[in-house]
């Protein structure tokens, strides 16, 4: 027994020893006895001492490498077994696809290879789970892996941030319970789920099987049904959405070993103002070695139909392929593309690189996109041109040199030609960079002007920048106004910071204008307007600024721009009335001599509704000399409102005209006057005059109201006019009056015949006639006979008169008097009854009597002129 003890003792201390020393070699042994089943020029490699640990074999680190690329690599792997079942725990396993290629081409396979069945058979029941499992280059999509191996059942559960697993494979039949996966373009994850039957020996395609999907776009008003169905080797992928009763693609495909082939695919986009459809053919060369290296050749068409017939588009792509790391697709866009109301033509050679998730599309030369047709409701495009050679598109931006030349017109502004050319690096809207400078001409019809524009300027980040521009027109003609060469340019730049939470615009403006015509014959001298814009943006903000014509203001200006109306306020602040001068038509020829002049208005501009305004001018103590008379102590207040070049004078109250004095022929003094309405005026829109009273050659006249249009007469009536001051004023010779007179003259102003219809004037009070001693001498000496039979007119007193009096268009005046009265002759009184019957064109009568007016007022004016400008130097 002891022998046979210590023999046993023995062999156990050298099984113990046996088992240490395998287990401090194994990171040496290990290897080599795993590299027995290894494909050649691969291996496997383990880092640190591996160690029991809560009943399991812990590995540290574990490679496998095929030459010196490391393919695979295990961290923290535990090994154990549990009741029936093992059981692997991993910390990290990461994949590298791209060492996949240095694995050695397998040879010749003497032996039948094993069937799906096989493989799953001599699956032992165990449990794996990887807490992160990574594939590179595609680390993105990493996540947690969970494995439960059966030989009847092996299920999956993969647990990421972008992609989430959970399908069984049960013999041949793949169920899919739910796939998952995000995307930043996408504004709901896409999932799906399915079943499919797997081929016997899993070297191909799935034999048949349904998988459904849904997949929401934020373009889209509702989510996408996805469907694809296989049977053998051909199948169809059918998008639909609901509402919409036909589906918006239809692809029949075929497989075989080699080859993927897409023919007479269909596809529908159902848009309101242009529905879009075509046809697919794709062609998938070697698709069995994945998506890096598949050769993609492929035809899409695009028919349109809409304003000038039927459109048809073509893109070809290809031979190329799409990969998750580096795409590499050629392709070329023709045709052209006939909208409800533009039409587009183009030719655009290109090349599609890079990650297909995040690819980058380069525009080769020859690049060009054209169209034509209704840009807007009236805007009519001639052509547009955009030459895209060499820009790149990603989802870093543009990039390249973007230019664009339109040609359009509009049927009520005219034509017009813009060009614009720039730089964009990585720009989209409020991300990147884009520097341009643009230039263009065109004509304004309604305003009879041909205009340019030149300017540069950027879009950088969230801000715009304008740092250049001018534009300008020959003239600007509009209803009552001529304007030379107007020109706008900056005196600081535009720029329009577009962040949400700190929002600006401004930039500082510059207007010149030559001499600004008035189709009364008044002139406005060359005028400069500077103002400053602030807001939030360009459509909406306020300005302020001010407005100079030489010695004419300033005149302060304000106001806001909402997006469709402009609005503003100006303020003319006390200047006298000299500077005012060539507002004046020189027809009117008036001199003005002094007073003070002060404004107010308001105004508004807006399609559709043109330019309004309102306000108040008021004159104080004006002078004004005419070629006939001076007219002093003018106050004038001129309440008005301007809309559809319509002006309405007096709005809460009348025009007031107050006038203290007027030297002409015979002096005017305290003359009233008020004036409401519209000018031009109509019978809908009525201009009055009203109020009207003068005092002249010691009386009165008045005009109660005259209505334009005239439907009666206006009545004038005379009060108390002084007959001997009459005549002081037309300085006749031949005979003398005095007394005092009334009358009422019935006034017409469109009368076709008329101006002064059944007048008639009275005496109030007596009146005496005095012929000249010189006239009734001469008369007698020449007719003897009717020297006696004056000789009762050379002293008369005349105790009644009354006389009818007519004024045609033409001048003519037409008198019918009769008078009574008692004559002075030889000492002894006669009573006169005298019948007069007077024609005249007065038109005539005064030109004559104002001739030695004309030249006093001409005499003084020129010699008192030159004394006043060596004041004002």
């Amino acid at each position: 027994m002891p022998r046979i003890f210590r023999r046993r003792l023995a062999a156990i201390l050298a099984l113990i020893l046996l088992v240490l020393g395998l287990l401090l070699t194994l990171t040496q042994w290990l290897p080599r006895l795993v590299g027995i089943w290894l494909p050649p020029d691969t291996r496997v490699e383990l880092e640190g001492s591996p160690r029991w640990r809560n009943g399991g074999l812990w590995f540290p680190h574990i490679r496998y490498l095929a030459d010196d690329c490391v393919l695979a690599s295990v961290d923290a792997a535990s090994l154990g077994w549990h009741p029936s079942r093992w059981q692997l725990n991993v910390g990290q396993a990461a994949l590298n696809t791209d060492c996949l290629q240095k694995l050695p081409a397998s040879g010749d396979q003497p032996t039948a290879p094993k069937s799906l069945a096989e493989w799953q058979a001599m699956l032992p029941g165990a449990t794996i789970h990887v807490d992160k499992f990574v594939v590179a280059p595609w680390q993105t999509y990493a996540g947690r892996l969970d494995l439960k191996l059966e030989s009847n059942q092996q299920q999956l559960h993969f647990q990421g941030d972008i992609l989430q697993l959970d399908a069984v494979l049960q013999g041949q039949q793949l169920h899919i319970n739910s796939l998952t996966l995000k995307n930043a373009a996408l504004t709901e994850p896409v999932t799906l789920k399915g079943q499919l039957e797997l081929p016997e020996f899993a070297d191909g395609l799935p034999v048949n099987g349904k998988v459904e999907g849904k997949l929401a776009l934020g373009a889209l008003p509702g989510a996408l049904d996805v469907t694809l169905n296989w049977q053998q080797q051909q199948g169809l992928l059918s998008v639909a959405m609901q509402g919409i009763p036909q589906p918006l693609l239809n692809l029949p495909w075929q497989a075989s070993a080699d080859q993927i082939h897409i023919e007479k695919g269909q596809y529908y986009w159902p848009l309101d103002t242009q529905p879009l459809s075509g046809f697919i053919n794709l062609t998938l060369d070697n698709w069995r070695s994945g998506l890096e290296g598949t050769r993609i050749t492929g035809r899409f068409n695009l028919l349109t139909q809409g304003r000038g017939g039927k459109g048809n588009v073509v893109l070809n792509i290809g031979p190329g392929k799409l990969s998750l790391t580096q795409s590499q697709l050629p392709f070329q866009l023709t045709g052209e593309s006939k909208l409800a109301a533009i039409q587009l033509y183009g030719t655009l050679p290109g090349e599609l690189n890079g990650p297909v998730l995040d690819p980058l599309l380069t525009l080769k030369p020859g690049a060009l996109l054209r169209s034509r047709g209704r840009l807007l409701s009236t805007l009519e495009v001639d052509e547009a041109r955009w030459p895209l050679a060499g820009v790149r598109l990603s989802s870093q931006g543009i990039d390249g040199r973007l230019q664009a030349i339109l040609k359009a017109h509009d049927p009520s502004f005219g034509r017009f030609t813009l060009h614009l050319d720039g730089r964009a690096n990585n720009f989209w809207p409020d991300k990147g960079e884009w520097n341009w400078h643009y230039w263009g001409t065109g004509e304004m019809v309604p305003l009879n002007a041909r205009w340019d524009v030149t300017g540069t300027g950027g879009w950088q980040g969230t801000l715009i920048h304008l740092d250049t521009l001018s534009t300008g027109f020959n003239q600007l003609k509009y209803a009552m106004v001529q304007a030379s060469k107007p020109r706008l340019t900056l005196t600081a730049p535009v720029n329009w910071q577009r962040d949400p939470q700190h929002p600006s615009f401004n930039g500082g403006f510059q207007m010149k204008s030559g001499q600004t015509q008035f189709s009364y014959g008044g002139w406005l001298p060359d005028s400069e307007l500077e103002f400053e814009a602030k807001g939030r943006d360009p459509s909406d903000f306020v300005w302020r600024g001010q407005l100079k014509a030489e010695a004419i203001g300033p005149l302060r200006v304000h106001g806001r721009w909402d997006g469709e109306r402009l609005r503003g306020e100006a303020w003319w602040p006390s200047q006298s009335l000299t500077v005012f001068q060539p507002l004046l038509s020189q027809d009117l020829k008036m001199k003005i001599q002094s007073g003070e002049l002060r404004a107010q208005v308001a105004f508004s501009a807006a399609p559709g509704q043109g330019f309004e305004a309102g306000g108040h001018w008021t004159v104080k103590q004006g002078s004004v000399w005419t070629p006939d008379s001076q007219i002093n102590g003018v106050d004038f207040s001129l309440p008005f409102r301007l809309k559809n070049q319509r002006w309405q004078l007096g709005v809460r109250g009348p025009v007031s005209l107050r006038i203290a004095e007027v030297k002409n022929q015979f002096a005017l003094q305290n003359i009233r006057a008020d004036l409401q309405g519209a000018w031009p005026w109509s019978e809908s829109h009525p201009l009055t005059l009203q109020d009207v009273s003068l005092d002249v050659l010691g009386g009165q006249i008045t005009l109660p109201s005259l209505r334009m249009p005239q439907h009666e007469a206006a009545r004038v009536s005379l009060r108390d006019i002084s007959l001997s001051k009459l005549i002081t004023a037309i300085k006749p010779r031949q005979f003398a009056m005095s007394g005092k007179i009334n009358g009422e003259l019935p006034l017409w102003l469109n009368n076709q015949r008329w101006l002064v219809e059944d007048g008639w004037i009275a005496n109030s009070g007596p009146l005496t006639f005095r012929m000249d001693k010189d006239m009734s001498d001469a008369i007698t000496h020449n007719n003897v006979a009717t020297g006696a039979a004056l000789d009762w007119l050379r002293y008369m007193e005349i105790s009644r008169s009354w006389a009818t009096l007519n004024l045609d268009t033409l001048g003519a005046l037409t008198m019918k008097a009769q008078v009574q009265g008692v004559s002075r002759f030889s000492n002894r009184n006669q009573t006169v009854n005298l019948n007069y019957r007077h024609q005249e064109n007065l038109f005539q009568l005064w030109r004559s009597l104002r001739f030695g007016d004309n030249l006093q007022s001409w005499v003084e004016q020129n010699a008192t002129l030159p004394v006043k400008k060596d004041h004002h130097p």
